[in-house]
């Protein structure tokens, strides 16, 4: 009987292919991909023995089109090495070679003369050409090569989210994230540099279980963030002018769509050039007080308290209570801000002119345990969950406190710190149908081996309010913008906007307050009743001015008025 080989010939044939499909897609990612890597080292051996080749992944911008725009990458420089052994007159290569590098001779003609070292690293040259050039001169002891290094595109622009690249502590010649995305998403943005000088055949084969069935305990990529850049470059320049104007320590903003948590802008003042971190003084300037820093919030509390007793169904907007202007609790007084008495006053009143005594009414009815609930299911003193490093969580001790006046002062917002990515998480819930929602400034990772993932805090949501609650609290806050927010010169005609303002007294270090210095917070989220973005400003310690309406409603609105016309928000009134 004669054997059929066609099944084994055909097995053959299909797994010829295969091979042969893996060797041709090594050979383009080696060739294609990687050849720049492979230039730079080629070009380097002839100089010094080879250091790894610095390589990252990627971190985009969103346009508002979904178009990728580089913010963190890589950029190749010149570079040229001696040995000073073979320099024989500095100074009269340094005149062949000066009108193409971007050293001085004085740093020349001093690595030129430590005659007992082989080699030593000069400087940068200016450009390719100049690169091309000193090369053809053939300058005995003179060597170039190609060097990576990370490069920022858009300069200061969300320095605090992307953060850095530098040495390790541990190992200078590693490159490491430090602060921000970069530190946050070193395993993914790493690369093995070593990868670059396998054995070509090794290479293809010792991969082949990689190709195939990938490597999930060492995934690397590249990131696209929720950071729309025209956006971020408003915000920015409306915190610049905050500090221009009043002189405050620091401030800060950040832009969130409520219903999803992305985050779309986030920024604060004074930032830094991550392309030239080294010129700063002080390495706290790189870390990111949104998410690393707690602040006592002021009256932008109030809103989460009203929440809280609409919630409960213990107070409505009408409901009134008798304002004294004051109260004693535990042997403390507290006022309004004003220290006025208003007598017979309604809860919107309340809210629309940010009276003390009606919040503490409110957390009387509550009583101290229901409004802790309340507080701390907003999110108020734990994590967010933020894709950033080194989150804080609030200082909320306050509301396990055995006194009642420490209960008090936090339903006006003093007496209790929190980040701001905490408050804008707990404030987006007054918009968006009452849920907390995990903030992200991360759209999507696109890994290495052709996946992607995309990243969205919807899929975390937590009730905390009904969307009676959230819908009710949201009229009470348009109100406060078109009758109380500087008389109801901000309304807008066209579009509901929900805010209020915050003015918390600072800390002054011996345990209690200044009576003159103030951190100023803002928030508002529009069309109010269906709204596309929410906004919160802050500025700390702002000079010759008392009350954040002043110093924070215009940028907030001219913030709100490009993001409406940006993204052609339609109008709902």
């Amino acid at each position: 009987m004669k054997y059929d080989h066609s099944p084994r010939i055909s097995f053959l044939i299909y797994a010829s292919i295969f091979f042969a499909a893996i060797i041709i897609a090594r050979l383009f990612e080696i060739q294609v991909v990687k050849g720049s890597d492979y230039i730079e080292m080629a070009e380097r051996q002839y100089s010094r023995p080879m250091p790894d080749i610095f390589s990252r992944g990627t971190v985009y911008f969103t346009e508002k089109n979904g178009n990728l725009v580089s913010a963190a990458t890589l950029q190749t420089n010149f570079v040229l090495a001696i040995n000073p052994q073979d320099i024989k007159d500095s100074k009269i290569i340094f005149e062949k070679i000066s009108p193409w590098v971007l050293f001085e001779e004085a740093e020349f003609i001093s690595k030129s003369s430590k005659k007992n070292d082989t080699y030593e690293v000069v400087g940068k040259i200016k450009n390719e050409d100049g690169f091309e050039k000193i090369n053809e001169m053939k300058i005995s002891g003179v060597f170039t090569f190609r060097e990576k290094q990370r490069f920022y595109p858009a300069g200061r622009l969300a320095s605090h989210v992307l953060g850095i690249v530098a040495q390790s502590k541990d190992d200078g010649e590693r490159y490491i994230g430090r602060y921000g995305i970069e530190k946050q998403y070193e395993d993914l943005l790493h690369r093995d540099s070593e990868s670059v000088y396998v054995n070509f055949f090794a290479e293809i084969f010792s991969n082949i279980k990689k190709t195939i069935l990938g490597n999930e305990n060492n995934l690397s990529g590249d990131i696209a963030l929720n950071i729309e850049p025209a956006v971020e470059g408003v915000l920015e320049k409306e915190l610049t002018q905050i500090k221009d104007k009043w002189n405050g320590k620091s401030v800060g903003g950040i832009i969130v769509e409520p219903k999803t948590g992305k985050i779309i802008a986030m920024a604060s003042v004074p930032d830094f050039d991550p392309n030239s971190f080294g010129k700063e003084k002080s390495v706290s300037v790189f870390r990111n007080p949104l998410v690393e820093n707690v602040l006592e919030m002021g009256s932008i509390v109030k809103p989460l308290t009203v929440a809280a007793g609409l919630d409960a169904g213990v107070v409505s907007a009408e409901s009134t209570y008798l304002d004294k202007g004051s109260i004693v609790l535990n042997g403390r007084t507290i006022n309004n801000f004003d220290g006025k008495a208003r007598g017979t006053t309604d809860i919107q009143s309340a809210l629309g002119n940010s009276l003390n005594m009606g919040m503490i009414n409110i957390m009387q009815k509550l009583g101290k345990e229901r409004f802790r609930n309340y507080m701390l299911s907003y999110g108020l003193g734990k994590e967010t969950g933020i894709d950033l490093p080194n989150e804080v969580v609030g200082l909320v001790k306050n509301l396990n406190s055995k006194y009642e006046v420490d209960y008090a002062t936090a339903s006006f917002g003093q007496g209790i710190a929190v980040s701001p990515i905490e408050i804008v998480t707990a404030l987006s819930s007054l918009g968006n149908g009452g849920l907390i929602i995990k903030p992200s400034v991360v759209n999507k990772v696109k890994y290495r081996i052709g996946t992607e993932d995309s990243s969205s805090g919807e899929n975390m949501a937590k009730r905390v309010l009904s969307e009676k609650t959230s819908e009710e609290i949201t009229r009470m806050l348009v109100k406060v913008v078109d009758e109380n927010l500087l008389g109801g010169t901000f309304k807008l005609k066209n579009y509901s906007v929900a805010a209020k303002t915050g003015t918390a007294l600072l800390l002054n270090g011996s345990g209690g307050y200044y009576s003159d210095r103030f951190t100023h917070t803002f928030f508002g989220y529009f069309p109010a009743y269906n709204p596309r973005f929410l906004v919160f400003l802050y500025t700390v310690d702002p000079q010759g001015v008392e009350y954040a309406s002043h110093s924070l409603t215009e940028p907030f609105f001219n913030i709100a008025k490009f993001l409406i016309g940006y993204y052609e928000v339609a109008p709902d009134r």
